[in-house]
């Protein structure tokens, strides 16, 4: 029987698990497995150097199909008139999603001890359940389920009904801990959520980052840095200016939507300070063509990262959606938040926890 295995989907999930296995005795680290879905992310050449870093036993990458992927599932997706076909049709659909996911997934799951898996919604979720696979289920993003209890909004009408379905008699799948064979799921700050599952557990991550030596932080910058002198020039070209200010992007919106809404907050900040971008791993927009006239971080590179060269600050970090909290590298973090998005696009596709 093997030890461990994490599923991961971002950049994010591999870092949180990079702080798991720190936190570890020595003695019990190098004993995991690393699984990268290629679904919603490319991680490049991130495999080979978490491979060079010795905390893992494999690393392993993960063909993970959508849903759409499967012709056959559109119609089973759409649902049916009424309740009753509705959920007949989304049985069916729970049942064949896991079976046609089958092939692709790499790894037999039950020659494992402890599973982990981030974003469970995503097709892993479902093919462990129809497996009876008991697993662990992590917060897909920091403080993601206070801004949007995916759960509860997907499965909004007869929320009762569905847990049961799901928890109960594995009839259909419902994420975020509310599967029948998720043991628990981990989150950062349980105050935080409106609607607690009982299968919340508390792991702070800043109590994980607080715990790293000099050395670990040595350990995880290997891993997720691709170039460390062009980052290190990088953050010499920021501490060379007086007053900066950091703007974090994210996937919002059309591309075209984005540039404007980058261009509008690079206008309502650049008065305060040399402007600073850090494109997030998942945002596709060009940034270096359309804003080559300011300084950029490297997409690839997780924001947390810049808390590990204490020689860095900004005057000031802004957000639109991402949580802040993390971050120690800044005098002020801003988040925009909903309110700012509501001019941008129907308020109904970002505000969904009031929908629920």
């Amino acid at each position: 029987m093997k030890e461990r295995i994490y599923v991961c989907h971002t950049y994010y999930h591999v870092y949180v698990t990079f702080l798991k296995e720190l936190a570890l005795p020595p003695e019990k680290r190098g004993r995991a497995t690393l699984v990268l879905s290629k679904m919603s992310n490319d991680f490049e050449t991130l495999k080979s150097r978490v491979e060079l870093t010795g905390l893992f036993e494999e690393v392993l990458e993960f063909d993970e199909k959508r849903e759409d992927f499967f012709p056959e599932l559109e119609k089973l997706r759409a649902g049916g008139k009424g309740f009753l076909m509705h959920l007949w049709n989304r049985i069916r659909f729970t049942r064949r999603y896991a079976k046609l996911e089958e092939p692709y997934v790499p790894v037999d799951f039950r020659e494992y001890g402890d599973i982990y898996v981030y974003c469970d919604s995503d097709p892993i979720g479902y093919y462990l359940n129809q497996k009876k696979i008991p697993y662990h289920a992590l917060e897909d993003g920091l403080n993601c389920l206070k801004n949007y209890d995916a759960a509860r909004y997907d499965n909004r009408g007869h929320f009762g009904l569905k847990v049961f379905l799901s928890r109960k008699l594995n009839l259909i799948f419902v994420q975020n801990g509310y599967g029948k064979y998720c043991i628990d799921m981990e989150v950062n700050d349980i105050s935080a959520i409106k609607y607690p599952c009982p299968q919340y557990i508390e792991q702070p991550r800043q109590a994980l980052v607080d715990r790293l030596t000099e050395e670990d932080k040595s350990l995880i910058l290997q891993a997720f840095i691709r170039d460390m002198d062009r980052l290190r020039a990088q953050i010499d070209e920021a501490g060379s200016v007086g007053d900066k200010i950091l703007i974090l992007t994210d996937p919002l919106c059309t591309l075209d939507v984005r540039e404007r809404i980058f261009r509008d907050i690079i206008r309502m900040y650049e008065k305060e300070g040399t402007v600073f971008l850090k494109p997030h791993p998942r945002d596709t927009l060009d940034y270096r063509r359309l804003f080559a006239e300011y300084p950029q971080f490297d997409a690839t590179v997780p924001m947390e990262m810049l808390n590990f060269f204490p020689g860095l600050r900004f005057r000031k970090v802004v957000a639109v959606l991402t949580e802040i909290k993390a971050i120690r590298f800044a005098d002020q973090v801003v988040r925009l938040g909903e309110d700012f998005m509501d001019a941008y696009e129907d308020p109904l596709i970002h505000r969904q926890n009031e929908q629920i």
